[in-house]
């Protein structure tokens, strides 16, 4: 089964979902589970998790950690951290297809990494109340596969009524494409791989010289700081040294975001599923000294040593992609390939072309499971590892006090298509009951 989708909601019930986001209540709560899943440990028979002003308290079973007086006090069968979504165009591509929610690829240029995601985001589109439902409560999203540099990705929570209250991290990673799915017809550049690498590096060649000039400008600014201060009566000299110094550059916010990649504050969330397009990923890599994640890597089961030498995470396609064009040599197994190896692996509900735009992570996961991950295996790939991979493993992706109050519920196991989510909480805020 596929993106489900029960497009018959009412507007009652929507008016309802929103009202719980725009009035959050019971900030103070305790979820209780048959089996707790903290992804921190070994499960916990008849667990208890302890929310207090959104943030994780208490953990432990119910026998031996108490519950305040006055907490709002929720069942269910099993229990775990929200999922996680580490690669998908939610809140920038619309659930209905249509001109006014599309945002997630700007087709004017194949190097754009000055475009923010969170400029794009809705919080309120439908996509992401749809989502939500199935306990996904923390995404990767932003700009789609197409251009060699599409623009940037941002964390966001599934709450909130704008983009700031929504926001994780504002600038996550930048969104790069080297596969022929950024490739153009006929005489339009890029037409060939060697033109999408020989693109790429021209651009971080160009952020390496802008950073190395705004450098320069800045230390001569400090000199001539430091000679005023030493002696007013080089005052003159100071002045005229001044007059010499290299004023900084023009900014540029497109050499501004690569330098930043360069400076190892953001990582290349790279589009690539051949295995010798995932080699000419790992070749950028090594050359520019920077982080990579592989996005979708298709392949990626018949390079595991390479991936694993270089430390290089994945955030492998969703399992129920169709195996067509790029992906016709995928496996439902890669994700259980990968981990096998010693590669660390997310699974990503992706960008689809068709509505609901999204793939749902907890049914990709679920097909996962039963190829190789197992349960727990599974789990991890939409909870923990995930976290891991977008650096925000402090807050989200297990239950440990201290961390965020996410948690998802559910009627049964997870992976099981009769399973219903009964219940998610973000921030410690009941955001979801009776769901799907």
């Amino acid at each position: 089964m596929i993106n489900r989708i029960n497009m018959g909601t009412s507007l009652g019930a929507s008016f309802f979902s929103l009202l719980a986001l725009v009035m959050p209540c019971f900030a103070q709560v305790a979820i209780r589970g048959e089996v707790v899943y903290t992804m921190a440990g070994a499960p916990i028979s008849n667990g208890v998790v302890v929310i207090r002003d959104g943030k994780i308290a208490a953990v432990g079973p119910t026998a031996s950690t108490p519950i305040p007086d006055g907490f709002r006090v929720m069942d269910a069968k099993v229990v775990t951290p929200g999922l996680i979504d580490p690669r998908c165009t939610v809140g920038v591509s619309g659930l209905f297809n249509q001109e006014h929610d599309q945002d997630q690829l700007e087709r004017s240029g194949p190097i754009q990494p000055e475009l923010r995601a969170i400029d794009s985001y809705n919080p309120l589109d439908p996509l992401v109340e749809y989502v939500r439902s199935y306990g996904i409560t923390t995404i990767q999203t932003g700009h789609a596969p197409g251009e060699v540099v599409s623009g940037q990705l941002a964390i966001f929570k599934t709450m909130g009524n704008t983009a700031e209250e929504a926001v994780v991290v504002a600038e996550s990673a930048i969104a790069v494409t080297l596969s022929p799915w950024a490739q153009k017809s006929g005489s339009q550049s890029p037409g060939t791989r060697a033109k999408m690498i020989a693109l790429l590096r021209e651009q971080l060649i160009k952020a390496q010289a802008y950073a190395a000039k705004v450098d320069r400008a800045a230390k001569n600014e400090e000199a001539v700081k430091v000679e005023i201060v030493k002696d007013e009566a080089t005052k003159a000299v100071a002045d005229e040294n001044n007059s010499k110094a290299k004023e900084p550059p023009a900014r540029d916010l497109r050499l501004e975001a690569l330098g930043r990649v360069l400076r190892g504050e953001l990582p290349l969330v790279v589009t690539a599923n051949r295995s010798q397009d995932i080699a000419n990923v790992l070749r950028v890599a090594e050359e520019f000294k920077i982080r990579v994640i592989l996005d979708s890597a298709s392949e990626a089961y018949l390079v595991p040593e390479l991936l694993k030498a270089s430390k290089t995470d994945v955030i492998v396609h969703p399992t129920m992609a169709r195996a067509v064009g790029e992906l016709e040599n995928k496996s439902f197994e890669n994700a259980a390939k990968l981990r096998a190896a010693g590669v660390r692996v997310a699974i990503q509900g992706g960008f689809e072309s068709y509505v609901p735009k999204a793939r749902v992570v907890l049914f990709e996961a679920g097909v996962a499971a039963a190829n190789g991950l197992g349960m727990e295996g599974a789990l991890a790939t939409v909870t923990i590892d995930a976290a891991r991979i977008l650096g925000v493993a402090q807050r989200v992706g297990s239950l440990e006090v201290g961390k965020d109050g996410d948690i998802a519920m559910y009627s049964g196991d997870p992976f099981e298509y009769t399973t219903t989510c009964t219940g998610v909480v973000i921030n410690g805020v009941v955001v979801v009951e009776n769901g799907r």
